[in-house]
Parts: structure tokens; C-alpha cells; sequence
């Protein structure tokens, strides 16, 4: 597997937390230098392993939270 650089620019929250310590959170990432993108994914404690997640650009993050605002939760 090729090295992926990243770089966490930003970390706006934590979704939720395992029991083995690592969090689901959303956060502004770049990712091999490129423009930062939201990503939500499972990170270790330390931001030094990730699980597999979903990057979404601007637009895309606004139409996930129109679709979630329409949503009767």
C-alpha cells in the first residue's frame, strides 16, 4: 500500500468512542497536500491509525446535512 500523507487541519467533533478508545469524528483533512476535505472516519487515540471513512467536499457536506435536516428523527 502506497504512503498516504495527511494532515488534520481541523478537528470539529467526535460522533462517538469504541470501547477499545478510538473515536468516529469529523474533521478537515489534507490529504497528499491537496485541498482540505470534511472526512469522517474511526481514529485511533493518537490520530496515528484510521479506519476506512467518507470524505465529502463543501457542497457535498451541505447537501448530506439539508438531507439530514429533512429528515423526522
Amino acid at each position: 500500500m502506497a504512503n498516504i500523507k495527511y494532515e488534520i487541519k481541523e478537528n470539529i467533533g467526535a460522533l462517538s468512542e469504541s470501547p477499545k478508545g478510538w473515536n468516529k469524528e469529523l474533521n478537515l483533512i489534507s490529504w497528499n497536500d491537496k485541498e482540505p476535505k470534511f472526512d469522517i472516519r474511526d481514529w485511533s487515540p493518537e490520530h496515528e491509525k484510521m479506519g476506512k471513512g467518507v470524505t465529502l467536499t463543501n457542497d457535498e457536506l451541505k447537501k448530506l446535512r439539508d438531507i439530514l435536516n429533512d429528515m423526522k428523527l
